[in-house]
Formats: C-alpha cells, structure tokens, sequence
C-alpha cells in the first residue's frame, strides 16, 4: 500500500507504567476515507493507543505518520493540530455549559468579547450535513446521553479533523442512534475523512468498519479485511477462544419467596418527565428477571428507586418487606451495580483497596474508634482482587488507572461480597468485551443460583433473552408486559420495546 494512500500510522508503539506493559510494539494505519476498526479486551491496549495518538501519554518507543510525515504529539492541542479527533469512552464535556461553548471551548480567538452568533451558524451547518441534530444553546447537563455523544463528534468536526477516533461510541446508544451514528461516519469518510472505530460490538465493527485490527494483551494480532470476516473469527481473535453469548441450562428454582416488591411507584426524572408510572414490579429469590427496553423510557429511574438513589413520589419499595430506605446501608441486603462506573461505581482518585471497603469503611474490622485498619483493608482487598480476578499490579493503585473491565470487576467485587438478597445491576457490561461480558453473566448466574433475587437491566437484547428467566419490556415509564425467559420471541419484544402491550401483539 503506498504511504501516500495513508491518513494516519503508527509504527512500534511501545507503553510500560509502572507494572503493566500496555502497549508492545504494536503497529496500526488507517487508509485515507476508510473505517478501520479497533478491537480487543479491556486492558488490551486499545485505549492507551489511541491517548498515544491524541497526545495524552507519550510513547516509550514508537513513531506517528499522519498523512505520510512524522509528527510529535505531546499534547491534545497539538493532537488537533495535526488533524486528529477524539471522543472519548467517557465525555470530556463541562456539564454546566451549553452545547456551542463546549463546541467551542478551548480554541483561540482574536476578540475581546465571546460572540457566538457565527460558531452557531458554523454547527447548525454541521448538524445539518451529518444529520446529527443539536440545540446550539442548550446545557449539556440537560441532553440525553445520545445528544452528548453527538457533542463531542461535533466538537471534533467542527476543529476539521482528518481522523476521527471513536471510542466505544455506541455504549451508550440506542439501537436508533447506532444507526444514525453509522450514516454520519459514511458520510465522514465520503469526504476523504478517516475513522477509528473501537468497539465491543462485533455486528456493528462488522457493519461499518472496512478493516479490522485485534490486539490482545498489549500485542498485535492482525488485521483483516472486514468483508472476509465474521463474528466468530474476530470473537477468537480478541480472547484467544470461541467466545459466545448463548443461554446456558441452569437449575429450575421456581417458587422462591417476593425479594423485591415495588407497588404504584411514581417517579420523575431531573427534568420533571414523569418516568415511572404506577409501576408495580416483584422479583423472587432465585430468578434473574431481565429488563428490555430502549434507554430513556424509565430504567435509569428504576434502578435509583431500588437502590434508593430516589426516593419516588408516590408508591412504595421493598427488600425482603422493610422499606428500602431502611435496608440501603446494610450490604446483606442490596448490591448495586450502577450503570456508570466513574459516576456512581468508584471514586476514582481512591486506591482499589479503598474502593473495596468504601460502603463499610466505618465498622469494624476495617475500623476502630475511627481509625481505619490498613492490614485488615488490604488482606479484604487481596482476596476479593484473587477471587474476582482484578487484573491490578497492586491493590494500592489508583481505581482510575485500571481498564474499564477491571474497574467493573472492583465494583462487582464489592457489592457482591456480602451476599446480598437482591441484586440490582444497570447496564453492568456497558463498555466491556466479550470476555468480560461472559464473566459478568456468570458472576450474575451465580448469585441467582445461590438464591438471591437479580434486577438485570440492559439494552442489548441478546444478553437479556441468555440470561434472564423472566423479562419484563418497559415503554415511556410502564411495564408492557411480562414474558418467560426460556421461551421468549425477539419479535415479540421488539414490538413491546415500540409500546405494544403483550397481549396486543400479533405475529
């Protein structure tokens, strides 16, 4: 391939932090005007890569060509300067401004007083050519998260990048916001534009990308032609075995006492949208009952009322017959897997140790007479990171330098530990690999098998219809019915995810 025919390379990239080799010798392009897709488990390297790129970290070793000329990029100022776009897994956006500051936050300007009539004009252009739509003047606090991702494309567009990297960019959409995003990235590389594009979703790495490369462990594996490959092979790539999301037999444990009881609740969110309406909801000991439904229409409200994040405005929550209220500070009772690790799962500046007793620092034997016990903490600490598998150097490590799938592993530790009557988890393999996928649904299994009553609440329908026994469909703040498990049809749910009631669809 001639180099001139190249947006963007990287040659022997190498990273060490202190205990970890991130990235070994690993070596990337990107065609101009093409998609090339970035995969691997979390941990693999991927993220560290593309922050290389963006001028977050600086290589041990390593060249970048951008458009066939070495460049030295030692921060993400000059990142843009080169042409090079990032969006990050987790938004860089300041929540308290509106949609055109941040678009235009940062850059260098002549005038001594902010006038943002033609930035205005510029993004609304932007918005209408790839069809990704914004209000200007809205606060970003108030979009839904489809609408910040939006932002930061725009924010990246409107800098005229020639490389976009897009990192998990679909986490945290909806499957109607997928496809949207996929018409915005033909219509990028239609301009001779090129993109990065790491996911965990291999039909959509499949559907958008035009070459993919795998790495795994910190190392290349290879890169293939998209159009010769498949889900199966690019699953084996990235783990180093078939990997596979499938339903799994599991013991019949029907029968099992009312764990969870919600009667009438009535909720609404911050923007005062009524979210939950006269919802009634019970999950038993012993079964996984699934939770499907494009986001928006209630579940992130769900899961505050039962884990008492919320308290609802009418209607009342139940573990095991005390009001949640009242049962929230006991970890017997509830662990919380939250939808969003950094905002709600970890505090991030705190080391892995602290984080695993952050619910219980306070008693005994963590602490006594208010001064914590750092022998005990780190003995806690070594046996739930052995027996969760945290792949750490050390549990004195920061929770914020640990990849997304090891950050989830802490959280999970943490709120499993205990064993807990009911657990409650929002989305828990947002943002992870197959392989972590699979752990995180036997982990799940698990705790059902063992007794305790599981709130699953996902927007991958796949994993929902492998794990759950029962699935309950929300639309607009309303359960739309109730189906088994075992029996479940895509169809059928599909139309319930669209505001049909069970018993009013027809085949």
């Amino acid at each position: 391939m001639s180099e001139n025919n190249l947006a963007l390379e990287m040659r022997g990239v190498t990273k060490r932090f202190p205990g970890v080799l991130a990235n070994d010798n690993i070596s990337i392009s990107v065609e101009k005007g093409k998609v090339l897709g970035l995969l691997g488990e979390n941990g693999a390297g991927k993220t560290t890569l593309m922050n290389i790129l963006y001028g977050l970290f600086r290589p041990d070793e390593g060249q970048i060509f951008i458009d066939g000329k070495e460049v030295m990029i030692d921060s993400p100022l000059e990142a843009i300067e080169n042409g090079i776009g990032m969006v990050h897994q987790h938004f860089k956006l300041v929540d308290t401004l509106s949609v055109i500051e941040n678009v235009i936050l940062g850059m260098p300007s002549n005038k001594a007083v902010l006038d943002l009539e033609p930035a205005k004009e510029k993004l609304k252009k932007l918005c209408d050519e790839y069809e990704l739509f914004v209000d200007p003047e809205e606060i970003v606090w108030k979009l839904p998260v489809g609408k910040q991702q939006w932002v930061e494309i725009l924010k990246a567009l409107y800098r005229d990048c020639k490389v976009l990297v897009l990192d998990e960019p679909t986490a945290v959409l909806t499957p109607s916001e997928s496809d949207q995003l996929a018409r915005a990235i033909g219509k990028i590389t239609a301009q001779g534009k090129s993109v990065v594009f790491i996911s965990h979703k291999l039909r959509e790495v499949i559907e958008v990308t035009d070459k993919v490369t795998v790495i795994r462990d910190g190392k290349y594996i290879g890169t293939v032609d998209t159009k010769d490959a498949n889900q199966v092979m690019l699953a084996e790539m990235m783990v180093g075995r078939p990997v596979t999301i499938e339903r799994q037999p599991r013991p019949d444990m029907k029968g099992g006492k009312p764990v969870l009881v919600m009667e009438n609740v009535n909720a609404y969110d911050e923007r005062g949208v009524h979210a939950l309406k006269n919802f009634n909801f019970t999950v038993h000991a012993g079964e996984i009952v699934g939770v499907a439904g494009v986001d928006g229409n209630g579940q992130r409200e769900l899961a505050e009322c039962i884990s008492g994040l919320m308290k609802p405005e009418s209607g009342t929550v139940t573990i095991n017959g005390r009001p949640v209220t009242k049962v929230i500070s006991d970890n017997s009772f509830l662990g919380f897997i939250p939808e969003d690790r950094h905002k709600t799962g970890l505090v991030l500046d705190f080391s892995v140790n602290e984080n695993l007793i952050i619910k219980e620092y306070m008693n005994e034997p963590y602490a006594k007479k208010g001064v914590l016990q750092y022998p005990k903490i780190r003995k806690h600490a070594e046996d739930l990171i052995k027996n969760f598998n945290v792949k750490t150097p050390t549990g004195e490590v920061k929770a914020k330098t640990l990849s997304g799938g090891n950050q989830q592993k802490v959280v999970i530790a943490r709120e499993l530990s205990n064993e807990p009557h009911l657990v409650l988890a929002a989305h828990p393999t947002r943002g992870l690999d197959l392989g972590a996928v699979s752990n995180v649904h036997d982990v799940l299994l698990k705790e059902r098998n063992r007794g305790a009553a599981v709130v699953f609440i996902s927007g991958e329908l796949q994993e929902i219809m492998a794990l759950s026994d029962r699935i309950i469909v929300m639309f607009s703040g309303e359960s739309m019915g109730s189906l088994d498990g075992e029996t479940a049809d895509q169809f059928v749910i599909g139309q319930m995810m669209l505001g049909q009631n069970k018993k009013d669809v027809k085949k």
